[in-house]
């Protein structure tokens, strides 16, 4: 799933402080436990003595799971996740941003334990709704923390790390799969997933020793504390006047924004001058967006997938597939700050539509025994991932963590994520029922990449008209155009308002004017 500021940008560090950035950067770790858990499943689900332990067996002797067996394991993850995302806001706002995600991990780790030592369909499962409570806080924290630390001209390239640090988490968790899936015992599926001890414990160390958000610092009345967090994360003395000016102007557009009073979640659907409302549903449903776009089919199951497809080395090639997702989203990471978040998003959703379609048409025309065909599927596969990794992966965590004013950032990030984590459980868990020829079952098989191309089209329109182009863009900035213009015309106001430089007090004269005339009522 998702920006600093000053008056010229995010927090105000040269080009060469590097060392803020890295600090900043590594939160994306956060991304290896989401990935990880996300991947692992795919294989495990196949493994032959997890169908054993977990499964029924069939008159032949073989062993199976169920389409309710598959889809309770892997969408249950998901439903914990949401409960995740929306306690990551008042954990964001009440114990910081930092710390959050140290406690994420330690909820994590709970969840792996009972997953690893589960011998029984019980203590999995609940193994599962713990870890998702803590992939669902990290995933709220991570963007939030990593859009209010980094530096506005390379902010989008640290949020999109996430991205990243998610698509390599599948990948070792492809890597691990296949590495241990010959395995006769309990070892072949509990070695890949205690694994994830090591993630949480990186992750949560390395928190420990990382500045707090200066602007959650601010938002508790603690400038000398935020004073000392911008100093390490520029690198400059606390007194630097870069420090001081960031430091006002962030207090500035937080007093202005709390004139208006203490914010709820349904201050985020009330419709104002900035438009917070748009905003709200932009992030809940770039994030639904996302997961409708099909992906999570291939990393929950995909390796069943190709096996059904008849191909051989299902395992092989998931872990094909899981390398062009960690490799296309580098491009991803540059090309968002070189061409821009609108862009590359509808470009993304339009390659997709194309490779998802055809994938469709492959499927229910030519047989699985017919090898240039097979090849032509698997190709395709990895060119939609290609454009997703490239485009809405990373992009769409982007956008969420830049969209929102401060007042309401947490609620707001808070609730599109958490829409991310809905639509991902509601398709895990419809998945096999739609996949699937069991019994019960529709088996649409390759059918249902109609149903993915369709939804990426809706992407391409949904992204023409609801997302602006915030590129170079501080997040004072961003509240400012949202005031003046609509998604459509994003780009002339935004070159406008690099030309000008500045955050200019508008916002806050509009806020107080609100605020004056409430008192008069």
């Amino acid at each position: 799933m998702p920006p600093a500021a000053t008056g010229n940008g995010g927090i105000d560090a040269p080009k060469n402080k590097f060392t803020g950035i890295a600090m900043t950067a590594f939160s994306a770790f956060g991304g290896i436990l989401y990935g990880y858990d996300t991947g692992i499943i795919s294989g495990i689900l196949a493994m032959d003595d997890f169908k054993a332990t977990f499964g029924q067996q069939a008159s032949d002797g073989t062993f199976s799971l169920p389409s309710s067996s598959q889809s309770l394991f892997v969408s249950i993850l998901s439903a914990g996740t949401f409960v995740g995302a929306l306690f990551g806001a008042p954990m964001g706002d009440i114990i910081g941003r930092k710390w959050g995600i140290v406690i994420a991990a330690a909820v994590f780790s709970i969840g792996i334990a009972l997953q690893t030592a589960a011998v029984t369909a019980a203590p999995f499962v609940v193994g599962r709704v713990f870890a998702g409570l803590g992939v669902g806080l990290v995933s709220c924290l991570v963007p939030m923390y990593q859009s209010e630390c980094s530096p506005k001209w390379i902010r989008g390239a640290v949020v999109s790390l996430y991205q990243w640090a998610i698509t390599i988490g599948i990948l070792l968790a492809a890597i691990i799969n296949n590495a241990t899936q010959g395995r006769s015992n309990h070892s072949a599926y509990q070695i890949p997933i205690s694994i994830q001890f090591v993630w949480a414990f990186i992750l949560g160390f390395g928190m420990m020793l990382l500045p707090e958000s200066p602007r959650f610092l601010v938002r508790q009345g603690r400038d000398e504390d935020a004073a000392l967090s911008l100093s390490r994360l520029t690198r400059l003395s606390p007194d630097d006047p870069v420090v001081r000016t960031e430091l006002a102007e962030i207090r500035t557009n937080f007093e202005a924004e709390l004139a208006l009073g203490e914010s709820s979640y349904l201050d985020c659907f009330r419709p104002s001058h900035n438009k917070i409302l748009l905003r709200t549903l932009t992030g809940i449903f770039i994030q639904a967006w996302q997961q409708l776009t099909g992906i999570n089919f291939i990393f929950y199951y995909g390796t069943q997938y190709f096996q059904n497809a008849g191909i051989n080395q299902a395992f092989l090639i998931t872990i094909a597939t899981g390398i062009v997702n960690v490799f296309m989203t580098l491009p991803g990471l540059y090309g968002v700050e070189r061409y821009g978040r609108r862009s590359l998003l509808l470009i993304g959703a339009l390659g997709m539509t194309i490779c998802e379609f055809i994938v469709a048409i492959v499927g229910v025309t030519i047989p699985a025994s017919n090898l240039a065909g097979q090849r032509v599927l698997i190709a395709f596969v990895c060119i939609y991932i290609a454009f997703f990794a490239s485009t809405w992966g990373p992009i769409a965590w982007v956008i969420v963590g830049e969209i929102f004013p401060l007042q309401v950032r947490a609620k707001g990030i808070s609730l599109s994520v958490a829409s991310n984590w809905l639509w991902n459980f509601g398709i895990a868990f419809a998945t096999p029922y739609l996949v699937n020829t069991q019994a019960g079952s529709a088996g649409l098989g390759s059918k249902v990449f109609f149903i993915w191309g369709t939804t990426c089209a809706c992407c391409l329109v949904f992204t023409y008209f609801c997302v602006p182009e915030t590129k170079g863009l501080s997040l004072e900035q961003i509240d400012e155009m949202y005031q003046e213009v609509t998604p459509l015309n994003s780009y002339q106001y935004r070159r406008r308002l690099q030309e000008e430089g500045g955050f200019r007090t508008e916002k806050a004269d509009i806020i107080h004017e609100e605020t004056a005339e409430k008192e008069r009522t």
